[in-house]
């Protein structure tokens, strides 16, 4: 069957087709994605703006007329933190369903963590044994471990890139009692977290997904993106470490310079650099997996998982 995703973030707006049948893995078929940076539209009063909230209905009327076009049979549609802590998140996404049809989903930052673990698993396969997972996005951090396809916990912290970029950071590149303080704030948050998370054991493999740590691994010297999903690609410990010190004393626009790095990322790289050197350093960790696959495949794959037994395949054999 044809899917749509449509994936409200806090930093980007993404629908994602892909051709997909249970037990078989999600297929990318069309890709559409804007920077609508909906964090950067929570005014003072923790309230989306009436320009964010209409750019978000124009996305993803937009998007209905692609899915359309592109053959979709359901589209899935999901929003994450910016519109989870926005005061009037529940009025705008009403307000977005009355214009589109579109019923948006509110993940819980837990949610976020087990979707994402759920398509580690998958991605990685059983032999993998005990994951730890990370995830740095817009607006949290989420943590998650585990055996099993449901992880043993699953943590989020308010540590997205954007957000800390936003709330922590007033200069371009960020004065150095500025880094020193978010790094001490960050580490003491993620440090009470730890306990949580290990006393279920020790990881047999780490990995991390979303762009934050593909770009820090990319600037590190992994395999670029055009070399296709099933390239290996890593980040050492200390790799990060040098990057973190670096990535704060350059401008947003001397970032995006560097390979693999886009321009309406550059700015909260630093801060993302900051969270990815704390979760290495606090976790004990050498050397993390960067995984293809995050939030959006794991939503897809869990509604794969929860269709009948007996599908069609596309081959017209009968699973």
């Amino acid at each position: 069957m044809r899917l749509g995703v449509l994936d409200i973030g806090s930093n980007t707006v993404h629908l994602l087709v892909v051709d997909a049948h249970r037990g078989g893995r999600p297929i990318p078929a069309f890709s559409h994605k804007e920077e609508l940076r909906l964090s950067e539209h929570l005014g003072p009063d923790d309230k989306l703006s009436a320009e964010g909230v209409d750019r978000l209905r124009a996305f993803v009327e937009q998007a209905v007329v692609i899915a359309e076009d592109k053959g979709v049979e359901e589209l899935l549609a999901f929003a994450t933190s910016a519109v989870r802590e926005a005061a009037n998140g529940e009025r705008v996404l009403e307000k977005v369903q009355r214009h589109t049809g579109v019923l948006i989903d509110v993940l819980s930052g837990r949610d976020e963590a087990r979707l994402t673990f759920l398509a580690v698993r998958r991605w990685f396969g059983w032999s993998s044994g005990r994951l730890l997972a990370f995830d740095i996005g817009g607006g949290s951090l989420e943590i998650a471990a585990g055996v099993d396809e449901e992880p043993d916990v699953a943590v989020s912290l308010p540590f997205g890139a954007g957000r800390l970029t936003r709330d922590w950071f007033t200069a371009d590149p960020p004065s150095a009692d500025e880094v020193r303080r978010l790094r001490r704030h960050v580490r003491a948050e993620i440090a009470r977290t730890v306990g949580s998370v290990v006393r279920y054991g020790g990881a047999d493999r780490a990995v991390a997904t979303s762009k934050t740590f593909k770009q820090l691994a990319r600037i590190a010297g992994a395999a670029p993106s055009s070399d296709g999903v099933h390239v290996p690609r890593s980040l050492s410990r200390q790799d990060t470490a040098d990057w973190a010190a670096k990535l704060t004393a350059m401008t947003a626009a001397e970032r995006a310079e560097l390979s693999g790095v886009s321009a309406g990322r550059a700015a909260q790289l630093a801060a993302g650099a900051i969270v990815a050197d704390a979760v290495m350093d606090l976790f004990e960790v050498e050397r993390l997996e960067i995984c293809p696959w995050a939030l959006r495949e794991g939503v897809i794959l869990r509604r794969l998982d929860a269709l009948p037994g007996r599908l069609e395949a596309p081959d017209g054999a009968t699973e």
